[in-house]
């Protein structure tokens, strides 16, 4: 079968969810806590078309170190480049690299890259290392909404040596309710991606990266109150185009009430999601770049990003 896509299985004898696992997910929608999350179509691939490794131009290959003299930036926002290629303010809690940039084919890639342990920024074990830019924020009117358009490689994400803690978020919805509950600056729904290994000699190379969505049962959701459901797989290195739109409109079957969309196309396939009690919701805002590593390294690469707002 192709890799760049994944198959669903149908299995009569299962239900659409197939196993519970512990999880790692946001106590503030930026760091983590050990709770219990449900996941959908996990499904493996039982028979994969054979795999030629590829090493990118811009990826760190070999061992490392957690901080390096380079990465040591003294504040969140203390580092970035003076006019980056990628939209958003930097919200850099790594010390393993700063941002970076590299030149592939004539097209200009903001890198990534973050390390476990190397939060540099908060309390030790509070909260997980990441890169990440933050975009402006919409309110809640009728026909507001927050829009994000890039592509993306993925060359490597978090191996902690288990399913449920491997994986590293290449972007969130985020956005503020009432009524309490939860964080206080909550994550709605995150994109995650987790590693793919080769076989034989591959058997231990990322080679691909399912692709799932992280989405919160409940406002201010966190560990049982997230479902995380597959997407789709995308090979090492691929150039991927994404698109992520969070925003506020009039429900169709209701005039007085309103929908919170939070709608994704990633390589070309749709994925519009409802996100639930959306008379609560107050904001949309979208942050994109590389976020958790319980293990290893993850290297992230963003180009031709672009944001739009309409409030």
């Amino acid at each position: 079968m192709k890799n760049s896509k994944f198959n669903f299985k149908l299995i009569p004898i299962l239900t659409s969810i197939v196993f519970v696992a512990f999880f790692s997910c946001t106590k503030d929608g930026l760091g983590y806590s050990e709770d219990i999350l449900i996941y959908e179509n996990v499904e493996p691939d039982p028979d994969p078309d054979p795999i030629t490794v590829v090493v990118a131009a811009d990826e760190d290959t070999g061992s490392y170190t957690t901080c390096n003299p380079d990465g040591e930036n003294a504040t969140r926002t203390c580092c970035d480049l003076p006019n980056p290629v990628n939209v958003g303010t930097i919200d850099d809690r790594t010390c393993y690299a700063n941002y970076k940039e590299s030149v592939i084919d004539g097209l200009t890639w903001g890198i990534y890259n973050i390390t476990d342990g190397s939060n540099n920024q908060d309390a030790a074990n509070t909260l997980q290392p990441r890169m990440e830019r933050s975009l402006p924020v919409a309110n809640s009117n009728v026909g507001s909404f927050v829009k994000f358009n890039g592509d993306f490689r993925i060359l490597e994400t978090a191996d902690a040596g288990s399913f449920s803690q491997n994986g590293t978020y290449i972007a969130q919805a985020k956005g503020q309710h009432t009524g309490g509950g939860g964080s206080p600056d909550p994550a709605i729904c995150l994109y995650l991606a987790k590693p793919v290994y080769g076989t034989g000699d591959n058997a231990d190379k990322q080679v691909a990266f399912d692709i799932y969505a992280e989405r919160i049962l409940e406002r201010g959701g966190e560990g049982s109150g997230r479902e995380v459901v597959l997407l789709t797989r995308v090979d090492k290195n691929e150039i991927v185009s994404f698109e992520l739109a969070v925003g506020f409109k009039e429900d169709p079957n209701d005039a007085t009430q309103k929908i919170h969309y939070c709608n994704a196309i990633i390589g070309g396939e749709t994925f519009n999601w409802n996100i639930p009690e959306p008379e609560r919701g107050t904001q949309s805002k979208i942050r994109y770049g590389a976020y958790r590593v319980k293990g290893g390294r993850a290297q992230i690469r963003w180009a031709n990003t672009t944001h739009e707002i309409v409030e």
